[in-house]
């Protein structure tokens, strides 16, 4: 198996902390009543420098802060994140730097400083424009705050996006679809919309275990997904991956990168890495809990609590389960210089000729995709696949 080609690289940073925990979340985020600013800032500056040592002479094109809720970061410690980036590492001159945000009118007033440390792009959560369903997802934000911080995100950045949740308890296709109205009334270039799901570990889980709620039918979800396709794409928003949609040149390159599976590093409590080394990549998992990961940091230089190499079968099917995401699908020689593999070939007829009959896949000289159909079954597909 030939090696890697190394592409563009990402930087991945995770703020772990939030206001309150949404009942819905099943990301690494914690509620604290008090966070040393100054303490995390040089424990990020710190992993940093480990995760320089680990993909050396890359060049970086973009980052993300992600979370929990990265906006309530001091923009000192975001502006000094992104300075020590650029003295590591080479970095793109139209470089990505995106920041996740919740839509409260305190996080919204530090936009301007945001852009001034250096994002140029911020994603918001708000998840709904509905006061009822903004209280049952347990968002802290009122519709009108959330209208507010939108605009506010447009004067402050080039490139903003926000995320909606549909398929709520209740919610008809009707209401739905005025929802998705308002929204594309509000939106810049990108828009992100997520199927409500039940995640293992969440409040969710346990209320809709015991009955405490209901969500739409599995046809009525269906029919849901289908409307938000259709209509973002007759209002030139595409979707570019299940649940994005983007201007022709607008979609999120720093996502692009893990759909692409290309190399990324992660730091941060409970980030995860992937880059280039050898005939496979180097797969690294930061401490979860944000206390342990600290003090692994001040400790050894770095949380790291997992790293093993993916290489053979396991890289291809890795590769596979990002890529099929996308509705542009996998690049086929991008696919052989990341994996040293043709995932046509690599799959196989027998497994991939049910799949391409049925409608749920397509074959040609450059790609393999999943259809519209398959992306909206892309679990069920992605089982046929790999198992």
């Amino acid at each position: 198996m030939t090696p890697p080609t190394r592409g563009p690289l990402g930087i991945y940073v995770h703020w772990p902390f939030c206001k309150s925990k949404c009942p819905y979340c099943d990301f690494n985020s914690h509620v604290r009543d008090g966070v040393d600013h100054s303490r995390w800032r040089d424990a990020l500056l710190k992993e940093l420098e480990h995760a320089a040592r680990e993909a050396p002479g890359r060049r970086v094109e973009t980052m993300f802060f992600g979370g929990g809720t990265p906006s309530l970061m001091q923009p000192e410690t975001v502006g000094a994140v992104i300075e020590r980036v650029k003295a590591l590492w080479d970095t793109a001159g139209d470089i990505e730097i995106t920041l996740e945000a919740n839509p409260t009118s305190v996080e919204a007033s530090r936009f301007a400083a945001l852009a001034e440390a250096g994002v140029n792009r911020v994603s918001l959560g708000v998840q709904a424009l509905d006061a009822a369903s903004l209280r049952f997802l347990g968002r802290e934000h009122s519709a009108d705050e959330a209208i507010e911080a939108i605009a506010t995100a447009r004067r402050h950045f080039a490139r903003y996006s926000f995320d909606l949740i549909y398929a709520r308890p209740g919610q008809t296709e009707a209401a739905w679809a005025a929802e998705l109205e308002q929204a594309l009334a509000l939106a810049g270039e990108h828009l992100s919309l997520y199927q409500l799901t039940i995640e293992r570990g969440t409040r969710f889980f346990t209320d809709h275990a015991r009955g405490a709620f209901a969500l739409p039918g599995e046809d009525e979800a269906a029919a849901m997904f289908e409307l938000t396709q259709q209509r973002l794409a007759a209002a030139s928003l595409p979707a570019y991956e299940i649940s994005n949609h983007a201007r022709p040149g607008a979609a999120c390159r720093h996502n692009l990168i893990y759909w692409r599976y290309q190399d990324y590093v992660g730091i941060g409590p409970g980030a995860h890495g992937r880059f280039a080394e050898g005939a496979g990549k180097r797969a690294t998992r930061r401490a979860s809990g944000p206390e342990a990961w600290l003090e692994a940091v001040e400790r050894h230089g770095h949380g790291t609590a997992e790293t093993t190499l993916v290489a053979g079968q396991d890289l291809v099917e890795e590769a596979l389960m990002m890529g099929l995401r996308l509705a542009e699908g996998i690049d086929r020689a991008m696919f052989a210089s990341t994996t040293g593999a043709d995932p046509v070939a690599a799959l196989g007829e027998d497994r991939l000729a049910p799949l391409t009959k049925a409608g749920y896949l397509e074959v040609d000289a450059t790609h393999l995709r999943a259809t519209p159909a398959g992306r909206q079954r892309l679990n069920a597909v992605l089982e046929r696949l790999v198992a």
